[in-house]
């Protein structure tokens, strides 16, 4: 049995519930703090770090009797953010002392921001961490915490997703009963799979059906279009989807697009990734539709958009190296444009889309320019 000393997120009841699989009515915790040390935001990340600051106390709960499975659980979850376990004494409300184990960052590996404050972090993160952790924790056991610590971004991309759509749409009134889900596969896209009934329109209830999804976030794709020149702006890049099938011609003509990161706005990844893929500044976004790419197969969720720009340049060296992106771009008439997806060149769907959007409303754009 061991005791723990949790200061940050996992001082959060219903994040350290998923972490342990069990309810922290079986746990002994106590409110506690530790004395010459302070909690401080990790820049640009979602959790906190604690580091040495004399006369200052951070406060936590320690966590007593864990088990060894416990422990390991906490680990799993924990190591994935290259934090290891460190030896303190830790006061106690009562006055005592104990003993106590806590996650320690490597000090090099963060940038420490202002003082974190739970109450804060669980009104902005709350809700997201505890689906990202529910799809974390699925894989205890079947992967290994560095192989899910590669996939964090993409889970927290699904669990923002999951949020968004939830408050998507007014709930159904017909019944679906799930008898089994299961997480299948985790990437950078994950697969999950369930067994479900759902209500008949005539009555009654469907037999048991076996159904998987492609589980993805939300994307923002958007059409750089400028009204004075009546051009638009397409990028072209390697789709391995598209090689994987079989298509010989897997270099893909598009819009602008990528995912929306947790705590941006669909806007804000519209403006970034014109940016990043075609090095160009929108003035604004025209909505074109708001839609799920593919329903009977995957979760992702299109924002569409038209961007309005100058659209004088172009580039070969468009994307970020990071994210192993060769993009190019090429500047088209508006009527180049059409005449291409009448003759049926384009394959992208939501290129299609917004294209028949633009042709329906660009005489207002023009005039409004």
């Amino acid at each position: 049995m061991k005791n723990l000393f949790f200061y940050g997120t996992l001082r959060h009841r219903p994040l350290l519930e998923i972490v342990l699989g069990c309810s922290t009515e079986q746990i002994d915790l106590v409110p506690a703090h530790l004395p010459d040390h302070a909690v401080h935001a990790v820049t640009g990340q979602p959790f906190p770090m604690i580091l040495p600051a004399a006369g200052q106390s951070a406060p936590g709960l320690l966590v007593r009797g864990l088990s060894v499975e416990d422990l390991n659980r906490i680990e799993f979850y924990e190591g994935g953010f290259d934090y290891a376990l460190s030896v303190r004494q830790v006061i106690c409300e009562d006055g005592s002392s104990a003993a106590a184990e806590l996650f320690f960052p490597d000090p090099d590996l963060w940038q420490p921001g202002a003082l974190w404050s739970l109450q804060g972090w669980v009104s902005e993160w709350g809700q997201l961490s505890e689906y990202a952790a529910l799809e974390v924790m699925a894989f205890y056991g079947r992967r290994s915490a560095e192989d899910v610590a590669r996939s964090f971004p993409a889970v927290r991309m699904r669990a923002a997703a999951r949020i968004a759509a939830e408050t998507r749409s007014a709930p159904q009134t017909r019944e679906v009963v799930v008898h089994s889900y299961h997480r299948a596969y985790q990437g950078y896209f994950a697969v999950d799979e369930m067994q479900v009934q759902h209500q008949r329109y005539e009555g009654g209830m469907t037999p048991m059906l076996g159904r998987s999804a492609l589980m993805q976030g939300a994307a923002a794709v958007v059409l750089p279009y400028d009204p004075q020149r009546d051009c638009v702006l397409l990028v072209e890049q390697f789709r391995a989807p598209v090689y994987m099938i079989g298509d010989p011609a897997p270099w893909m003509w598009e819009p602008v697009a990528g995912m929306v990161d947790p705590g941006e706005t669909p806007e804000q990844a519209a403006h970034r990734e014109a940016r990043e893929e075609a090095h160009i500044q929108l003035r604004a976004l025209e909505c074109a539709g708001r839609a799920y790419s593919s329903s009977g197969s995957s979760t992702e969720f299109l924002h569409l958009y038209v961007g309005l720009a100058d659209l004088t340049e172009t580039t070969e060296n468009g994307g970020l190296d990071g994210e192993g992106e060769d993009i190019r771009s090429a500047i088209l008439s508006f009527d180049e444009l059409m005449a291409k997806v009448d003759a049926h060149e384009l394959k992208d769907l939501p290129l299609l889309s917004i294209a028949h959007w633009l042709a329906r409303h660009r005489n207002r754009l023009r005039e409004e320019s």
